[in-house]
């Protein structure tokens, strides 16, 4: 069985202690870091591949359920914590489970087991895109669509879904933007925030923190900023020396 990387935000030191504590029960799970608050733990969401967060809500920067509402993070949440009136909210925001504190192991290891159950059904939906050296397939409303690789714009994600946009076309696809940025040629899509992918070859302007293909505006992240700039963009500079 693969490996489930995680991380612990909660800033209470025994609480954080205590997951690890039970996480280190489960051979699969792999510690990958904690913190004691969201904006501490940014920089390794947005840098790592992180499939699972154990969440507390009741924290002084911001809460646990402030910050899923303003983060598009492609990791899983398991939210901990003393307060069982925040589960219906919670769920809405499509956490994998909601734990009460004080933590029982059967009842945590529940809560795990869905996520391994959740990360095994996303590796049954790569067998949904097929990608050979020009074109690629995609499963969407259960048809497989050839999208050829010069054909589309952006890819734009929502959740567990992306919406792959072409200059005449849109396809949804049940996918996250991290498994489609894994299958396509780094070479021509990059990613240029949390939630899009696009083409570089399409861009038509780029301005501060907005990249635009036709029409669209795309957000540019701070985070990917650099990095899209020195691959895609120095390269093919002509500038003054």
């Amino acid at each position: 069985m693969n490996l489930i990387s995680y991380i612990v935000i909660d800033d209470e030191p025994l609480a954080r202690e205590g997951v690890r504590i039970q996480c280190d029960k489960i051979s699969y799970l792999q510690f990958k870091g904690e913190f004691s608050s969201p904006i501490e733990a940014l920089q390794t969401l947005d840098n790592e591949s992180i499939d699972l967060v154990f969440l507390d809500i009741e924290m002084p920067e911001i809460s646990g359920l402030d910050f899923l509402r303003n983060t598009n993070t492609d990791a899983l949440v398991i939210l901990t914590t003393a307060y069982p009136q925040y589960a219906l909210e919670a769920f809405e925001l499509d956490v994998v489970d909601y734990i009460v504190k004080p933590i029982r192991f059967d009842r945590f290891l529940k809560a795990v087991n869905k996520v391994r159950d959740v990360i095994h059904l996303k590796s049954k939906e790569q067998s949904d895109l097929d990608i050979s050296d020009e074109h690629i397939f995609v499963k969407s409303e259960r048809r497989y669509i050839k999208l050829f690789l010069n054909e589309i714009l952006f890819i734009k994600g929502l959740k567990d879904y992306v919406i792959i946009h072409t200059e005449n076309e849109k396809y949804m696809t049940a996918m996250n933007v991290k498994t489609v940025l894994s299958k396509l040629p780094s070479s021509i899509f990059a990613r240029v925030s949390k939630s899009f992918i696009i083409n570089v070859n399409h861009i038509s302007s780029i301005e501060q923190d907005m990249i635009w293909i036709g029409k669209e505006d795309i957000p540019l992240g701070n985070t990917y900023k650099a990095l899209f700039i020195d691959t895609y963009i120095k390269k093919k500079l002509i500038d003054r020396n």
